[in-house]
């Protein structure tokens, strides 16, 4: 007797056992201001000239990482119009844009993949960039940290 209930017990045990994985593929995520944030979509787009736009949005924020090329390497923000990363807040009438540009902010967007492939691109970002509206009674730099896009799908601009 002590037999058929051990073995309907580890028939139940087999039986119970479930594997539920979930895959957050593709992924836009960082700290903004010491607070976790995440979108929940992203794209990326691969312009003719071989500039790169990855673009994560929520419901009322938009993040633009831009980018002069695919190549895996690391591009420092604040020093140039053509690598930037500009934040965008809408609160119904009133918008509040945070940018990197030509000494404006700083930071980084390190690619650690892309896929020509699969047409999914991978890397980190981290940066402080400024209000561009000296008016407005929002922060005065707004800082992300320990961002990361992981398998953000790519599609190419045909010209």
């Amino acid at each position: 007797m002590k037999k058929y209930i051990l073995f309907l017990v580890v028939l139940f045990v087999v039986v119970s056992c479930e594997e539920d994985v979930r895959f957050n593929n593709p992924s836009f995520q960082g700290m903004k201001n010491n607070v976790f944030w995440r979108a929940v979509q992203a794209k990326a787009t691969l312009a003719s000239d071989g500039s790169l736009l990855i673009e994560a949005y929520t419901g009322s924020e938009v993040m633009s990482l831009k980018m002069t090329s695919s190549t895996v390497q690391k591009y420092p923000l604040g020093t140039s119009n053509s690598k930037t990363a500009v934040y965008v807040i809408n609160q119904g009438n009133n918008e509040i844009k945070y940018t990197t540009g030509i000494d404006i902010g700083n930071g980084e967007i390190i690619i650690t993949d892309y896929d020509a492939e699969n047409s999914t691109i991978s890397g980190t970002f981290k940066f402080n960039a400024k209000n561009v509206d000296d008016s407005s009674s929002a922060d005065p730099v707004l800082n992300f940290q320990q961002g990361v896009f992981y398998k953000v799908p790519v599609s190419v601009l045909v010209p």
